[in-house]
C-alpha cells in the first residue's frame, strides 16, 4: 500500500519506499556492484576531497538499481543535495532504495511495481527539491517540469539525459523551441553508447528473457526490431547463443549493416509469422501491432528493450484476446488470440531491468562516470550553453576511457615523435 512520502525518523531523509528493513541486503548488493565500478570509485574519492558539486540541488530520475546507487553516492560525495526517484516502476530494487535512505542518507522516492499515480507523485517529490540540475533517464522528469511546474524552469541551469528515448524527446523539444534549459545527452558519449547500449543491453536483454522463460535459445528464430546500438548488441548476443536472427529496420543504412553483420533483414509483416521470439528496441510506438499479432505463431514470446512500454501495442493485444489472458509464469502474461497463445514479458516494459538485474556494473561504470563528470562540468560551464541538447565534451569521454583502461591494467603505446610529426604534416607523398 502506498504511503504519503514522509520522514519516519528525524535522522532519515525524506522518502517513500517499500521497506526500510531491506537496507542491509541493499548495502551488500551495492558493495558488490561497486567492485565492478572502479572508474566511478576513483571519481567519488576525488569528489570527496574537492567537493566540486557543493551547492548543487540535483533531482535524479533514474532506474533505482545498485549501479545507480553508486552514482548518487558519488554525487553526494561531491557536495550535491540529491533526491532520487524511479524512471521505471518495474526496475526499482526495493532493497537498494532502502539502503540509500537508511545507510547512505539519500532521499529516495521509489517502489517496485508502483502504479501510475504513485510514479508521478514520486516525480513531483523529486521536483519539490527545486533543483538547479536534473538528471533524467527517459525525460519524464524534464517533461513534468516543463508541463506542470514551469515556474521552476528559471531555477534550473542544466540537465543530463541517460538514454536514447530521452534524447529523442529532448531533441523534439529543442526543435519546437520548448526546451527551457541546456541538457547534455550523456547517451551520446562514445564510452556510453558503444558499450552500455551494445554490450550492456545485449547481455541484460538476453538475461531477462532467459530468466523469465527458461527457453533454449539455440535454434530459435529471433526477431529484433531496431538496429541502433541496442539492437546491434541484442542481435549479436542471440546469434552467439545459436539463434537465427532477423532484423526489422526502417533505415536503409542500418538495414544494410544488419545484413552484412550476418542477420536476415525482413519487414515486420514478413517476420511476424516467422519468429519465435520478438524483441523491440526502437524507441518508437506500436512496433508490434494487431495485424502482426494475428500472424504470429502459437507460443510466440514478445519482449521490449526500448525505454517506454509503448513498442508492443498491449491494449490492441488485450482486445484481440477478449478476456483470455492469464499469467503463466512470473513476468509472463499469455494472451490467447484465435487459438494461439502469445506471450508478453514484463508488461512490455524494459525486460532487462524488469526480469533481470539490468546492465552489468562494469558497463554502467562508464555510463555513470560520464554522468558524474558531466554534472561537474555543467556546474562550471552551464552559462556558456544555450537552451538545447549538447554532446558530452570529448575530454570527458577520453578521461572515462583512460580511467577504465587503467583500472583494467591495460597500457597503450604512445606515438613516437616521428609518428606524431608524420600525422601532423602534409608534405609526405607516396
Amino acid at each position: 500500500m502506498t504511503t504519503t512520502p514522509t520522514r519516519v525518523a528525524s535522522h532519515l531523509p525524506a522518502h517513500d519506499l517499500a521497506d526500510l528493513d531491506l537496507a542491509a541486503e541493499g548495502v551488500r548488493r551495492i558493495e558488490w556492484a561497486e567492485r565492478e565500478m572502479p572508474v566511478l570509485r576513483l571519481i567519488r574519492e576525488r569528489f570527496g576531497r574537492e567537493k566540486p558539486l557543493q551547492g548543487l540541488r540535483l533531482a535524479a530520475c533514474l532506474h533505482v538499481t545498485t549501479e545507480t546507487a553508486n552514482l548518487v553516492r558519488t554525487l553526494k560525495a561531491g557536495g550535491a543535495e540529491v533526491v532520487l526517484c524511479a524512471s521505471n516502476p518495474l526496475s526499482t530494487q526495493d532493497e537498494t532504495a532502502a539502503a540509500l535512505v537508511a545507510e547512505y542518507g539519500i532521499s529516495v522516492f521509489a517502489r517496485h511495481g508502483a502504479d501510475r499515480g504513485t510514479y508521478y507523485k514520486h516525480l513531483n517529490a523529486a521536483a519539490d527539491i527545486r533543483p538547479n540540475m536534473t538528471m533524467d533517464d527517459g525525460c519524464d522528469l524534464v517533461t513534468l517540469i516543463h508541463q506542470e511546474r514551469r515556474d521552476q524552469l528559471a531555477e534550473i541551469f542544466a540537465g543530463t539525459e541517460e538514454t536514447t528515448t530521452g534524447v529523442i524527446r529532448l531533441k523534439a523539444m529543442a526543435a519546437d523551441k520548448a526546451l527551457g534549459y541546456p541538457v547534455v545527452a550523456v547517451n551520446e558519449a562514445l564510452t556510453k553508447h558503444l558499450f552500455d547500449n551494445r554490450y550492456g543491453t545485449g547481455q541484460s536483454t538476453l538475461d531477462g528473457i532467459l530468466r523469465a522463460t527458461n527457453l533454449l535459445i539455440a535454434g530459435r528464430r529471433v526477431v529484433v526490431a531496431g538496429y541502433g546500438w541496442c539492437g546491434k548488441g541484442i542481435s549479436s548476443r542471440f546469434r552467439g547463443m545459436g539463434a537465427q536472427v532477423a532484423v526489422v529496420e526502417v533505415d536503409q543504412v542500418r538495414a544494410l549493416e544488419a545484413l552484412m553483420d550476418g542477420n536476415l533483414v525482413m519487414t515486420i509483416g514478413e517476420a511476424a509469422p516467422w519468429g519465435d521470439i520478438f524483441v523491440t528496441a526502437t524507441g518508437d510506438i506500436h512496433v508490434l501491432r494487431a495485424e502482426h499479432f494475428e500472424l504470429m505463431r502459437d507460443g510466440a514470446i514478445m519482449a521490449n528493450s526500448g525505454h517506454f512500454d509503448v513498442e508492443i501495442d498491449i491494449p490492441a493485444l488485450t482486445k484481440l484476446a477478449d478476456g483470455r489472458v492469464r499469467e503463466v509464469r512470473d513476468n509472463v502474461v499469455e494472451y490467447t488470440v484465435g487459438g494461439k497463445r502469445l506471450h508478453v514479458l514484463a508488461e512490455g516494459r524494459l525486460v532487462n531491468l524488469s526480469c533481470a538485474a539490468g546492465h552489468p556494473a562494469s558497463v554502467m561504470d562508464m555510463s555513470f562516470a560520464n554522468q558524474a563528470l558531466t554534472a561537474e562540468w555543467l556546474k562550471s560551464h552551464h552559462s556558456e550553453l544555450s537552451k538545447g541538447v549538447f554532446d558530452v565534451p570529448e575530454a570527458i569521454d577520453v578521461e572515462v576511457a583512460r580511467l577504465k583502461l587503467a583500472a583494467l591494467g591495460i597500457i597503450l603505446d604512445p606515438l613516437t615523435p616521428e609518428q606524431a610529426k608524420y600525422l601532423a604534416s602534409w608534405q609526405h607523398g607516396t
